[in-house]
């Protein structure tokens, strides 16, 4: 009888012991797949941004290249993040009014066909995502738009920067545009209105960031920045590490 019992106790553990070995296959199984969904979007991530570094690289060196010596005469920044500054003063809108005055319109005439010939090569045809031409003011305030001076200062930003949108869209270069490219330019360009949010230094730097005082002639300035596709996917993965 006690061997019996003895028997029904191994037979007993050894059922357990398979269980145990059983689920600690099923555990490195979901581990292997963990691990290798987590090196896939390593990976992914890391395309994402290789993506991202090559585009801007790219487009910063093709603007580079073709407008080095025309921004040096027109005082205008180019900067990494593909954002060009027009920032003098006598050049753009009198002092709050949106007219774009003579010197300005004949840089534009310039710039912009340029400008969009570099844009819209068939290599940057899913790599941008958006191009935007911003408006900022200095904090003088704009009563004549509105008794905020924030608020006053937003509508005339928009105002100067809906204007060169204007003037571009009456250029004979975009009117020569194929509805293809228009129907594509309609769905990339925007106007954007800043108002003082985004002052610079004496330094064309961001006060925000510098914590400079502001300096109103840099400050007052249109701006067309190039948001690449990449840029949106990795806006996506930051936000996914920081969840």
């Amino acid at each position: 009888m006690a061997l019996g019992k003895d028997n029904g106790n191994e037979s007993n553990w050894i059922s357990f012991s398979d269980v145990m070995t059983g689920l600690m296959v099923i555990f490195l199984f979901i581990a292997i797949s963990y691990i290798s969904e987590v090196q896939k979007k390593q990976k992914e991530r890391d395309l994402i941004f290789e993506e991202f570094k090559a585009t801007r690289e790219l487009l910063y060196a093709e603007l580079e290249q073709e407008f080095k010596d025309d921004f040096k005469d027109w005082e205008v920044e180019l900067d990494k993040d593909l954002s060009i500054k027009f920032t003098n003063p006598d050049v753009l809108f009198p002092s709050g009014r949106a007219n774009i005055r003579q010197n300005f319109a004949r840089i534009l005439d310039e710039f912009l066909p340029r400008y969009f010939d570099i844009l819209l090569q068939d290599k940057y045809a899913n790599r941008i995502a958006e191009i935007r031409i911003e408006g900022h003011t200095d904090e003088v305030p704009a009563p004549t738009y509105d008794a905020d001076p924030y608020i006053g200062n937003v509508k005339l930003s928009q105002l100067r920067s809906a204007e060169v949108l204007k003037y571009f869209r009456h250029m004979s270069y975009y009117n020569k545009l194929s509805k293809d490219r228009e129907s594509q330019l309609q769905f990339l360009l925007t106007a954007n209105g800043l108002s003082y949010g985004r002052t610079l230094d004496d330094q064309k730097e961001l006060t925000a960031l510098t914590g400079n005082p502001a300096n109103d002639t840099f400050s007052r300035r249109v701006e067309f920045k190039i948001i690449t596709s990449s840029q949106s996917l990795v806006d996506r993965v930051l936000k996914e590490i920081e969840d």
